[in-house]
């Protein structure tokens, strides 16, 4: 076992740096930043009278992951956000909408930002649209009818528009959690 050298220790305590640590802790609050907005999004009310419209404040974590890590990190937080915010807030059937919905857009959202054609709030904006049309898709399976699909107008314009704003929030954030990261894995 090789002992650290003088540059890979860190100067506040001494103590040496294991190149995953940081990144750990980052996707830890980045999910706990997840579960909190969760919470938030429950106590706000919304009736706007369509089920499934919601303001997806949690989906911002997931944005901010994507672009500070990547599409695995991203992928394992949206399936982590699901689980637990739905163990914590809901029931099976939130679960299991929830993680149909994270899934597809996760997958949407990495595919977009692996091309690097598509700004921020456009990656987040499509990645609104898959959740709801996962959600969608598990909801016809569920009620076993398409009938659901009436709603997919709304949900579509509900997640162009809660997407495109969690990625505008993202882009203004980004900079300064970048500056973050940097100095605490530096």
């Amino acid at each position: 076992m090789q002992l650290p050298t003088e540059n890979e220790k860190d100067h506040n305590s001494g103590s040496a740096r294991h190149p995953y640590v940081s990144k750990t802790a980052y996707l830890g609050l980045l999910l706990a930043f997840a579960l909190i907005l969760s919470y938030i999004e429950i106590l706000i009310p919304l009736q706007i009278g369509i089920p499934g419209v919601k303001l997806g404040l949690a989906n911002l974590a997931v944005v901010l992951c994507l672009y500070l890590f990547g599409w695995k990190e991203s992928l394992f937080l949206t399936m982590g956000k699901a689980l637990l915010s739905g163990l914590m807030f809901g029931n099976l059937f939130m679960i299991l909408y929830s993680l149909s919905g994270s899934f597809l857009s996760a997958l949407v959202m990495a595919g977009l930002n692996r091309s690097r054609s598509f700004h921020v709030p456009a990656v987040s904006a499509a990645g609104g649209v898959a959740h709801n049309m996962g959600q969608l898709l598990v909801a016809a399976l569920v009620v076993k009818t398409y009938g659901v699909f009436y709603y997919m107008p709304v949900l579509i314009i509900a997640g162009l528009i809660t997407g495109f704003l969690n990625g505008i929030v993202a882009v203004v954030v980004l900079p300064y959690i970048q500056t973050i990261t940097a100095k605490g894995t530096a």
